[in-house]
């Protein structure tokens, strides 16, 4: 019998980003650059990173970043993987089937991130990585053990390998973190899994978010359920934590969908530039930045009354604006 072969043609668009390389330790990586038409000197940088098995090409026409991008100004890097044993591509986080791996994507994404900065005069300050599942394994990695390249982290549907760190512990110093993650997640559990004899032992999201807290000392708490816009109890609930004594922030998105980057009534997209965006350095006169006059009027209890002590807060804001927290310590 003949095979029928159907050949599909689609058309391409003129688009702005560009397919590089760049050799590091003697292997050329590849990466796709994107940056909006009249982008401004000193704009912020965002990488992504695609997860166990994708690519640069497939996150990047997956996670809708280069609309946002072209909204707000700054450039996109999709950083690829290297390939397994199984020709696979991959972040060399930690994986059981991985470990006679020498690649090193810390100093990969480093020298990747110090290289773009200059030769396109983005913003040393305002870099932020976020990635999905293997690629937000490399967020969390790379928040580990070198916390300072990058200003604020956002990982989707990942873990933390402890396997895959220095000495097997986190190191870690205060950075700020947004966590997406799923409860019927079937591919990284939601409790994590001590006992995963394939990618190996795994922590939680509550022991993340238990630890990072704890580094960053935030003691406060906003719990919110987000609207649920497709009326299918899909419904997201963040938990944003913060403190007045730091500016850095942990916040976990707990949703129902499993494990995947497209979430009911979000654009997961403009939610992390919105939480990346936070924490832009106000020195660059080309970045938008929000109304700073908000300031807190007072804050009460669940009775209407003034308080300062632990447990449910309203706060209230000469703008009109109000924030339900909750204080932990």
């Amino acid at each position: 019998m003949k095979k029928l072969i159907i050949l599909l043609i689609i058309p391409v668009i003129s688009l702005a980003q560009d397919y590089l390389t760049f050799n590091h330790n003697g292997i050329q990586r590849d990466y796709i650059y994107y940056e909006p038409n009249n982008i401004e000197t000193e704009a912020p940088l965002v990488f992504v990173a695609h997860g166990y098995s994708g690519s640069a090409q497939g996150i990047m026409n997956y996670c809708g970043m280069n609309y946002i991008a072209d909204q707000f100004g700054f450039a996109v890097c999709y950083p690829e993987g290297t390939s397994d044993n199984w020709g696979t591509n991959f972040w060399n986080v930690g994986y059981e089937f991985t470990t006679g791996s020498n690649i090193n994507d810390i100093d990969f994404i480093t020298e990747l991130a110090a290289f773009l900065q200059n030769e396109n005069n983005l913003s040393v300050e305002n870099t932020f990585l976020t990635g999905m599942s293997n690629g937000a394994e490399l967020c969390y990695l790379i928040a580990c053990e070198q916390p300072g390249l990058f200003k604020a982290f956002a990982p989707v549907a990942g873990t933390i390998f402890p396997n895959g760190l220095t000495n097997n512990t986190c190191n870690g110093e205060p950075v700020s973190i947004f966590e997406l993650h799923g409860i019927n997640d079937n591919i990284t559990l939601f409790e994590g899994d001590s006992n995963d004899q394939f990618w190996g032992p795994y922590l939680g999201i509550d022991s993340i978010v238990n630890y990072w807290t704890e580094i960053n000392q935030l003691d406060e708490l906003n719990i919110d359920t987000l609207p649920n816009l497709n009326n299918n109890n899909k419904f997201t609930v963040s938990y944003k934590y913060s403190s007045k004594m730091s500016n850095k922030q942990f916040w976990l998105y707990k949703h129902k969908d499993g494990h995947s980057w497209d979430i009911d009534d979000i654009n997961v997209a403009q939610e992390i530039w919105d939480f990346f965006s936070q924490f832009l350095s106000t020195n660059n006169s080309s970045i938008s930045i929000f109304n700073n006059e908000k300031f807190l009027l007072k804050t009460i209890d669940v009775l209407g009354r003034e308080t300062t002590n632990k447990g449910f807060q309203l706060h209230i804001y000469n703008d009109g604006s109000t924030e339900k927290k909750y204080i932990i310590e």
